[in-house]
């Protein structure tokens, strides 16, 4: 598991366009939410993806950039992204590596009896210099992008 002051893990990962986004593209620049969801286009990911857009405005104003990361792959993100209007960047993990890097992979039993890696929602406050100001693991998707507005907020 990561702690605050930690260097925050890298990543390069295509968005919805293809278009590679690396984190270290924004350091002195912004801070950076990155979040970790479960799948496109379930109840509690698309609650968590609207509120994050909702917000978006007001993440910008506080010099902040939003990007979503879940195992789905490029497609996925965009017809998400199109279907419900989000103005959140969504990135694709889909060899699970920025996953592993942030330690939001656990198995899950299904009722079969297989195992299934699955993500565990959380967020991670990346401030201007590259470094873990908030980790947040397990977190609840209904009212969690205006707690992290409040929090990020607090760093300017």
């Amino acid at each position: 598991m990561l702690n605050v002051g930690d260097e925050a893990p890298g990543f390069d990962l295509p968005d919805a366009e293809m278009e590679m986004v690396s984190l270290a593209s924004f350091r002195g620049r912004h801070h950076v939410i990155v979040y970790f969801y479960p799948k496109d286009d379930t109840p509690g990911c698309t609650l968590e993806a609207i509120e994050f857009s909702e917000l978006d405005d007001e993440f910008k104003r506080s010099g902040a950039v939003v990007v979503g990361i879940s195992m789905d792959d490029c497609l996925s993100h965009g017809s998400f992204r199109d279907k419900h209007g989000l103005a959140v960047q969504l990135l694709a993990d889909t060899e699970a590596e920025a996953c592993e890097r942030y330690g939001v992979l656990y198995e899950k039993q299904l009722d079969d009896g297989r195992r299934k890696r699955c993500i565990q929602r959380s967020t991670f406050i990346v401030d201007k210099k590259g470094r873990l100001a908030r980790v947040m693991y397990g977190v609840n998707a209904r009212g969690h992008a205006a707690e992290v507005l409040h929090l990020v907020k607090e760093l300017e």
